[in-house]
């Protein structure tokens, strides 16, 4: 399997479209770029601003709710996983392609470093985007023709009507900048633009893009509806209509229409692409009913087993996840992480806060040997949120669904305001995105990495039941310039049960500010118990504060 993002078989948009997904994003062949993109037939010129989309969000979420059309839902549901894999865009027909390339696909001249390429609609993405250009404040319709796409002569897709529509768009990129050298940052080598993607928008809210290592992971979606609300259904709201502006030097922007059976909204995202990716997002949204659990800022991803409880046998690789914790910047100050779970239930776990200060999901594991595996979960990017302005108070909320294999999307985290959201309702959210390996601020503190579980008690004795050890390991901060005979001290706390046998230690492997707190928790019963943990030397704290939910059964 290819290491391009766009050939990563796994990295689902959400827990039921994963091969789709792998379908959709899968690299194209090379064409030869042209000047400008030729062949699109547009439709008539209109007005177009981003305060005209905010009016048009509010004005339709004072009507009732109208599901998009399904153009052709029969011939649709026959483009299958295989079907939809061999349509595939005509790059010769991007918009905003380059004038000229160089011999390795540097941009020579050219009006912007992006080409813009767009997602046949198939069975697992029957709902079509309205996708327009944006240019001079007049936007115009793309208007979808089957020619537009390379496929089968005998794909049912022929079948489609003219004008249906496409499924979503991603922006391409050219190895690098100016006519300049492959930079560090960018991808080596001749490889040609089609096949560089940096970032996508398909299905539903859904998006992602690629960070440091190139190579797509996480997902990013533009609002959470009622997820995990017992005896009620999730929903997910769609971006229907999609407006694309050429951006200046390193960015493009976006604007979407938001639309469900709850809200409706207006979305501006300007993409700007560095050695990871940034995305700023501005959102208006207008409630047309109550909703019970309003998640702003969702991130969704893959977590199936790591280091800390891998099941015997369930899989010859060390570890199979796309993140591996969730870490907070709480508005007080505080850094938190809490490694990620796979329960045997579905559980919601909220970290109540005011004004955060970012929160992310994070792949810090950043090992080849740890996953052994040719799809590169260590290169996964991590993704931060970094809100812009006052969020209130509320909560950052973990969602962490079981699952028994990597194709399923199972973990969610959003921001969660405490006020209840009700009908009529309107609101302005306003962040940044960070897709790279780390999170834009690290903390100065030493960071956890890794969390190990065992048998409770002591060697060469029997081992109490309903007792298990804990080995938290932390590295680098403060931790580096300990004096030689000093200990830290490890700060327990336990939603229940009791602990014993706790100490610290270096870590045995020579490398400056790796330490490690033991302990043991006895804690009977099935329910889950919530640990803290952190290390201090007299009144200074030195590391993170490391969070866990434990089931003792």
């Amino acid at each position: 399997m290819p290491d391009s993002p766009a050939a990563s078989p796994d990295a689902s948009l959400d827990r039921r479209q994963m091969l789709a997904l792998a379908a959709a994003l899968a690299v194209s062949g090379a064409a030869p770029a042209s000047a400008q993109a030729k062949g699109l037939e547009l439709g008539a010129a209109q007005p177009f601003s981003f305060d005209s989309l905010i009016a048009r969000a509010k004005t339709m979420a004072g009507r009732p709710y109208q599901a998009p059309p399904t153009p052709a839902p029969d011939i649709l549901e026959q483009i299958d996983y295989d079907a939809h894999g061999k349509i595939r865009f005509r790059p010769e027909l991007a918009p905003f392609s380059f004038e000229q390339l160089g011999p390795n696909n540097q941009v020579l001249i050219g009006k912007g470093r992006f080409a813009a390429t767009f997602f046949h609609l198939g069975r697992y993405f029957k709902k079509p985007q309205r996708i327009h250009i944006v240019e001079g404040g007049q936007a115009r319709e793309i208007l979808y023709r089957e020619d537009y796409f390379d496929m089968p002569k005998d794909s049912i897709a022929h079948k489609l009507p003219r004008g249906a529509g496409f499924a979503g768009f991603r922006f391409q990129e050219a190895n690098s900048p100016g006519g300049q050298a492959p930079a560090k940052g960018w991808r080596d080598g001749p490889l040609p633009w089609q096949s560089n993607d940096w970032v996508a928008f398909l299905g539903a809210s859904y998006f992602r893009a690629i960070g440091d290592e190139f190579q797509y992971g996480l997902s990013a979606r533009g609002i959470m509806v009622d997820a995990a609300i017992g005896g009620k259904a999730e929903e997910f709201p769609d971006f229907t209509h999609v407006w694309l502006e050429r951006g200046a030097g390193d960015s493009v922007t976006a604007y979407c229409l938001l639309d469900g059976p709850s809200l409706s909204g207006a979305y501006r995202f300007v993409m700007t692409r560095g050695r990871g990716v940034t995305i700023d997002i501005e959102k208006h949204l207008f409630i047309r009913k109550d909703i019970e659990r309003f998640g702003v800022a969702p991130l969704t991803s893959m977590f199936w087993f790591s280091e800390t409880i891998k099941p015997t046998a369930i899989d010859w690789r060390p570890e199979v996840h796309d993140s591996d914790g969730l870490a907070i910047w709480t508005g007080g100050g505080e850094r938190i992480w809490r490694p990620l779970n796979n329960p045997r239930r579905t559980i919601a776990s909220s970290f109540v806060d005011e004004n955060p200060r970012g929160f992310g999901l994070l792949q810090r594991d950043r090992i080849f040997a740890n996953y052994m595996d040719g799809v590169f979960y260590e290169r996964r990017p991590s993704l931060w949120v970094e809100p812009q302005g006052n969020w209130g108070k509320g909560s950052v909320q973990l969602i962490e669904i079981p699952t028994d294999d990597e194709i399923h999307d199972n973990i969610v985290a959003a921001w969660i305001p405490a006020a209840p959201v009700k009908a009529g309702d309107s609101f302005r959210f306003a962040y940044r995105t960070y897709w790279q390996a780390d999170e834009p601020t690290p903390t100065p503190l030493a960071r956890c990495v890794a969390t190990r579980l065992g048998n409770g008690g002591q060697p060469g004795t029997v081992r109490p039941q309903g007792v298990r050890k804990f080995v938290v390991e932390f590295k680098g901060g403060p931790l580096e310039s300990i004096p030689f005979g000093v200990k830290p001290e490890a700060v327990l706390h336990a939603s229940r049960g009791a602990f014993s046998y706790v100490f610290t230690e270096a870590v045995p492997n020579e490398v400056p500010g790796h330490w490690r707190a033991q302990f043991d928790l006895t804690a009977n019963g099935g329910e889950p118990v919530e640990l803290r943990c952190f290390l201090k030397a007299g009144d200074k704290v030195l590391t993170e504060s490391w969070l866990c939910q434990y089931w003792p059964d």
